[in-house]
């Protein structure tokens, strides 16, 4: 089976179930805002959670997707930055009974955090993001053979805004032959990195994953449009649609993938999962139709829990329901 590498910010969740929104307002927190802080805040926040009881998820946009691929099946290798301490040790140990192979770093810095707090009846969430030593993850870091054997190679967005890190990995996945894919992770991110972005698109990336606000900010059109600029610029384009499903294009072969039925409750991380399952069923060699379904499947069970992590169940049936799909594409 073909194989994949990620990198990515390396930040453990920290979820907690909140009475109300007291804590919030102590801490200047706008209700469902992101908001970056400092260590001593970031310490601050997190002590005050673990009176309410807290859980801690290994999270990420590329380590949730790593994680996927991994329970999927396909070997998987993870590259990124934590502290020597209790959180770094927990994202490092706990990727790796997923399965996935880590490259993890040390940094000078505490471990990245994402604090999340979960308030009201409509499971509203608030962050509170300390990033820590994942911002110490540089060019240096980087070794050629960190790549070599691996047939795909998946970037977080969030990383473009250190230029000369994704260059240097870009550079050395496809001197190692990866194929290279990409989560657009933020229309403010794509904004911002505009050139560099375009650049990065047009001479390295193959498979681009966007929503329909990244989409837009990279191409300056509505979906339907955007998908067909972005399609001219790499390989396979996909945009993602929400609730109404996603878009999947590669030259002039289009589709329209229709959502997964779901009873949603959080949408975190079903961008993730969707690009865990479209790069699984692309190395099982299945149609563009298909990868786009896939994708479709995996974040239709993500939305149904709270947090980014699939449950037992819900992964059986997702295999299952893949599985027929793949089954009926192969004969």
């Amino acid at each position: 089976m073909k194989s994949i590498l990620g990198i990515g910010n390396a930040l453990t969740d920290i979820l907690a179930v909140l009475p109300d929104d007291t804590l919030l307002a102590k801490y200047h927190l706008p209700l469902g805002s992101m908001q970056h802080v400092d260590m001593e805040t970031g310490d601050r926040i997190w002590e005050a959670l673990k009176e309410f009881g807290v859980k801690y998820v290994p999270g990420g946009s590329a380590a949730n997707t790593i994680t996927c691929t991994s329970i999927f099946g396909m070997p998987s290798g993870y590259i990124g930055k934590i502290g020597n301490d209790e959180l770094g040790n927990l994202f490092k140990s706990t990727m790796e009974q997923f399965g996935v192979k880590t490259t993890m770093l040390y940094g000078t810095k505490s471990s990245g955090r994402c604090m999340v707090f979960i308030t009201g009846a409509n499971a509203e969430r608030t962050f509170a993001d300390y990033m820590g030593a994942t911002l110490e993850l540089g060019p240096e870091d980087l070794r050629p053979e960190y790549f070599e054997g691996y047939d795909y190679f998946h970037i977080e967005g969030y990383l473009v805004q250190n230029q000369e890190l994704i260059s240097t990995a870009a550079r050395m996945a496809k001197a190692a032959g990866c194929l290279i894919s990409i989560d657009m992770a933020s229309y403010n991110v794509v904004e911002s990195n505009d050139a560099f972005f375009h650049n990065l698109v047009e001479n390295y990336v193959d498979i681009v994953f966007a929503n329909e606000s990244e989409a837009k900010a990279f191409t300056k059109k509505e979906p339907r449009e955007a998908i067909d600029e972005l399609a001219k610029s790499c390989r396979i384009a996909v945009v993602k649609v929400g609730k109404d499903g996603s878009m999947v294009k590669s030259g002039d072969e289009f589709h329209f993938i229709e959502p997964w039925p779901a009873t949603p409750v959080d949408a975190t991380g079903a961008g993730d999962t969707y690009a865990a399952g479209f790069l699984y069923a692309h190395s099982m060699d299945m149609p563009l139709k298909v990868c786009g379904e896939v994708g479709s499947i995996i974040a239709a069970k993500v939305v149904e829990v709270i947090g980014t992590k699939i449950d037992i169940p819900r992964w059986r049936d997702a295999k299952l329901e893949i599985r027929d799909l793949i089954a009926a594409n192969s004969r």
